[in-house]
């Protein structure tokens, strides 16, 4: 796409996330930065309007969350990190019963090939989880949407469960107004996103635009630099684009996409919506962990999406984060290993089959 053309669509794509904004705001509905933005590019991707993403942009605004997240690793967390670990140490099962239930749906029960019934199964990173699926030759699309529905509904229906089961307000303080940080902080903190980001991606290292920068923001923060979190407005974009980004993968959907894909992607999500309860009420109940913060710990949705909700939930970061990373963690690299040990048949990927 020439870059004139590329621009032209990432505006007009801001445009509809900013009505999205507009309209949440003026409903008093909430997340409006988040959930507004979602909503209008998923109306308006099944309206069959053309978006474009935000590139390197839309990647770029994760790297606040990660930032957020390290400056809450403080010295007085380390000392709480053994009491975290009974409830994280339910993540590996967590993922375990999810695939065991995730794989036999999508296969014997929607019908789609081995690899894309495995790799859709797997609750980790939308991308990595692509990218693996790819190279076990499944169904790209039909992988593309079913995680995207899986996180879109994740982000919808949490706050719902915090806003009528928990009696917890979504309006916590995202952070600090922009000029009560100390501009040395807010230097570090664009050093830890740009530097962490970069290097990441240099390495290798997944997820590099939330990860790399939470190492270096954690390192700032355990060498007593950094005592805040990104300002409110930081917070707020990154939840704009992020919203963003949820609603426009469903661009260029088709009936039958809707119909397959994206119906075994909502009755999948309410699965392991049930096991993601199970669990957390596991860890609240023993005393592992408070009730809000055990929801948000093992509600399946991305990283970046369950860090927005905790910030503005006002729970602990640095705890929910926690569980998050040892899932995608785990996932990553355990399931191609398990994926190499199944023996898919080349029929086996053949589309024309569904």
């Amino acid at each position: 796409m020439p870059e004139l053309g590329r621009r032209g669509g990432q505006l007009m794509t801001i445009a509809i996330a900013a009505v999205g904004v507009a309209i949440f705001s003026l409903l008093s509905l909430p997340l409006p930065f988040l959930l507004g933005p979602l909503f209008a590019c998923l109306a308006a991707a099944l309206m069959g309007v053309r978006m474009q993403d935000m590139g390197r942009v839309g990647t770029g605004m994760r790297t606040i969350l990660g930032v957020a997240v390290g400056a809450a690793i403080t010295p007085d967390l380390l000392t709480r990190l053994p009491g975290m670990a009974f409830s994280v140490a339910l993540v590996v099962p967590y993922i375990a019963v999810i695939g065991l239930v995730g794989y036999p749906f999508f296969r014997r029960v929607c019908g789609f090939d081995g690899p894309t019934s495995f790799y859709a199964a797997m609750p980790g990173g939308f991308q990595d989880m692509v990218i693996f699926g790819e190279e076990a030759g499944a169904d790209m699309r039909a992988l593309s949407l079913i995680h995207a529905t899986r996180v879109l509904l994740i982000v919808t229906l949490v706050p719902f469960l915090i806003l009528h089961f928990f009696d917890q307000t979504l309006d916590a303080p995202p952070g600090k107004p922009l000029f009560d940080v100390p501009v040395r902080e807010l230097a570090l903190m664009a050093v830890a996103g740009i530097v962490g980001w970069k290097v990441g991606e240099r390495v290798g290292l997944f997820g590099a635009s939330i990860l790399g920068p939470m190492i270096l923001a954690t390192a700032f923060s355990l060498g007593d630099l950094l005592h805040n979190r990104p300002p409110a407005v930081a917070i707020l974009a990154a939840q704009f684009f992020i919203g963003t980004s949820i609603g426009a993968k469903y661009m260029g959907v088709t009936l039958r996409e809707l119909r397959i894909d994206v119906l075994a992607g909502l009755v999948f999500c309410v699965l392991i919506g049930l096991c993601a309860l199970a669990f957390a009420e596991i860890s609240a109940s023993m005393g592992w962990a408070p009730p809000l913060e055990a929801l948000l710990a093992f509600a399946p949705g991305g990283q970046a999406e369950m860090a927005v909700l905790t910030i503005v939930a006002g729970a602990d970061l640095a705890f929910v984060v926690t569980h998050h990373v040892l899932r995608i963690v785990v996932v990553i690299i355990g399931a191609p290993i398990v994926g190499h040990m199944f023996r898919w048949k080349k029929a086996d990927a053949d589309r024309s089959s569904r």
